[in-house]
């Protein structure tokens, strides 16, 4: 009977000091869409996460060189691993341990003996809400950009509009202190609310532009 279980296509990491659990982690994981990659201890684990190209960790608490708990608190702390989801494995029901694995980052837990085709299900549920959380922080920062895009144009638009606005106006004020003839204050009256409406759309804009979240 076979143990795994069809989940989109993913690449894992098994980090666990035990020969046999890294021998049967893949042949019980993988699947036609899933590869499976073992590390022996944290050391080896770390440098393979920092090649890139895995999707998810399933780590050892109790491993020589660098133990399960470092190795969380580092992937946390990088940049490029922050948002890697984690499921941690220990061979106690040690709460404290699975407490203190949380603190640091871990996404989620196992505990030996592991059953293989639960532990696939868990796989996949955990890294299917680890992408749709990363969907979501794409999202928020598509829409960070566009609203710091917005700033900038309305604080350049301002900007481009102030100097050309005062200059319209003083100007008409200017001709129609040294000119009486009815039409020339006809197309001043016309200039002089164009100004105002032109000055309307400019206060908009200000008030626009401390309404966008960098402000």
């Amino acid at each position: 009977m076979t143990h795994f279980v069809e989940f989109e296509s993913a690449r894992v990491l098994v980090a666990d000091d035990d020969p046999i659990l890294r021998e049967f982690a893949m042949v019980h994981l993988a699947t036609p869409t899933v590869e499976v990659e073992v590390a022996e201890d944290g050391l080896v684990a770390l440098e393979r996460l920092n090649q890139g190209g895995i999707d998810i960790a399933l780590v050892d608490l109790d491993m020589p060189r660098l133990d399960g708990f470092e190795l969380i608190e580092r992937i946390r702390w990088d940049e490029q691993l922050k948002h890697l989801p984690i499921v941690v494995v220990t061979g106690r029901e040690d709460m404290v341990a699975v407490d203190r694995a949380f603190a640091l980052g871990a996404t989620s837990f196992v505990v030996k003996p592991l059953n293989w085709r639960l532990l696939s299900h868990q796989l996949a549920y955990v890294l299917r809400n680890a992408r749709a959380e990363g969907q979501v922080r794409g999202q928020l920062e598509a829409l960070k950009k566009v609203n710091e895009l917005k700033d900038r144009i309305l604080r350049l638009s301002r900007q481009k509009i102030t100097g050309p606005l005062n200059d319209i106006l003083e100007s008409a004020q200017v001709i129609e202190t040294h000119s009486a003839l009815p039409q020339i204050s006809e197309s001043l009256n016309r200039i002089a609310a164009a100004s105002m409406a032109l000055t309307r759309v400019h206060a908009d804009m200000g008030e626009a532009e401390k309404l966008t979240p960098n402000h």
